[in-house]
């Protein structure tokens, strides 16, 4: 950025992500541990991030996707790596010659992934998924047989080698849910059937972030941490972060574009869905849905300005949103905080998805690549606090 102050950033703190992974291991210490970085690991960016899971020991990473995974390799990850949403035709072959573990749902992925791997010469290493109750991906309950039957005959053959046998839960995050037990009770039989074919996986693994907090029945071999690696609860039933052990990593400001006085009865922003009651201030927020700020967070996103709490007055527009200050005074160029740890008395993520009726994933997910990355605590342990930083976008 060339030392110039910039619109907007979004500080990623590197040194809370590495306790956050820390904290999450000691929660299931008999358990390896899988650090999620899809979807440009939640927002924050996929590189930074993964290096500094890795040296918090997280002993694999996570991809939805192929090209994500490829992309890690290709920027020097060299550890366990899993990815899992494959479609026909998928990136099979390049996947399997840079050493990902490779998720198969059913016999057409089985074929493909078999295919790729005989024309690489190379044994594909395979997690098998079953379909448990959450009705996504994953082999459905009745086909599981002929799936590990099928998968063993080509272990035998040398073309590929059974990881993993994983699932997903859909409601791990309450806690008192039924469909909990009765996924774990699939996942249990499922592992029978594929233990008494012949099956021997490596890590066996259903367990999200969710269930790595309140249920350690469900830890088996591996856990797979998402969101929480980056601060937020999984879920508002399982407590705030600090309850949890975790620090949120991502904050999120903006300079105020303009401040200025304006009448009562002002209309701000299209369609003057806001109406100025007096006499007043308002401020400019240089961020909006092209950034991504929820558009339905107008009128209610709260953010930091001038030491207060403020919402949103009127639509978020593209590019801004305005803000009315009140009886209060700021100046063009102070600080705009929309989320953070809440340390300096500013909202959360969390506070976000409560005001808009989402969840805290989707509030720093959808924060754009023109608000610049900037990282905190870049060291090789993040122990110093924030050091360096760099933006990245």
């Amino acid at each position: 950025m060339n030392g110039q102050p910039m619109r907007a950033r979004a500080e990623v703190d590197l040194a809370a992500l590495r306790a956050n992974v820390r904290a999450l291991r000691g929660r299931a210490p008999e358990a390896q541990l899988m650090a999620v970085v899809k979807a440009d690991a939640y927002g924050h960016g996929v590189l930074p991030c993964a290096r500094a899971a890795r040296q918090a020991g997280a002993d694999w990473l996570g991809t939805a996707t192929p090209e994500e995974a490829l992309a890690l390799r290709a920027g020097g990850d060299r550890g366990r790596l899993m990815c899992w949403l494959w479609t026909p035709g998928g990136p099979w072959q390049a996947a399997i010659e840079a050493d990902v573990d490779v998720s198969v749902s059913g016999m057409w992925a089985l074929r493909e992934v078999v295919a790729a791997a005989r024309a690489c010469r190379r044994p594909a290493r395979v997690h098998l998924k079953i379909d448990t109750g959450l009705g996504r991906n994953g082999c459905a309950p009745e086909d599981w047989p002929q799936l590990a039957s099928a998968a063993l005959t080509a272990e035998e053959e040398g073309v590929l080698r059974v990881t993993g046998v994983w699932s997903h839960l859909a409601c791990a995050d309450e806690p008192e849910h039924p469909a909990t037990d009765a996924q774990l009770a699939v996942f249990r039989q499922a592992l029978e059937t594929a233990e008494r074919i012949g099956l021997r996986p490596e890590v066996r693994h259903i367990s999200n972030s969710a269930a790595l907090l309140t249920r350690p029945d469900a830890h088996f071999d591996l856990v797979r941490t998402g969101i929480a690696v980056y601060g937020l609860a999984p879920g508002p039933l399982l407590g705030r972060p600090a309850e949890l052990g975790l620090r949120p990593v991502m904050t999120l400001s903006a300079r105020l574009a303009l401040v200025k006085r304006v009448p009562g009865g002002q209309g701000v922003g299209y369609g003057h869905r806001y109406l100025t009651p007096g006499e007043t201030t308002l401020a400019l927020v240089p961020l909006g849905y092209a950034d991504g700020i929820p558009r339905h967070a107008s009128g209610c996103g709260p953010l930091l300005v001038g030491g207060k709490w403020r919402q949103i007055a009127g639509l978020v527009a593209m590019d801004q949103f305005s803000v009315d200050l009140g009886g209060d005074t700021a100046r063009a160029g102070e600080p705009a905080l929309l989320f953070g740890p809440g340390d300096r008395g500013e909202p959360t993520a969390e506070d976000w998805a409560r005001a808009t009726g989402t969840i805290g994933y989707e509030i720093v997910t959808r924060i754009g690549a023109r608000v610049p990355r900037v990282y905190l605590g870049e060291g090789p342990t993040g122990d110093e606090g924030a050091g360096g930083q760099s933006a990245d976008g």
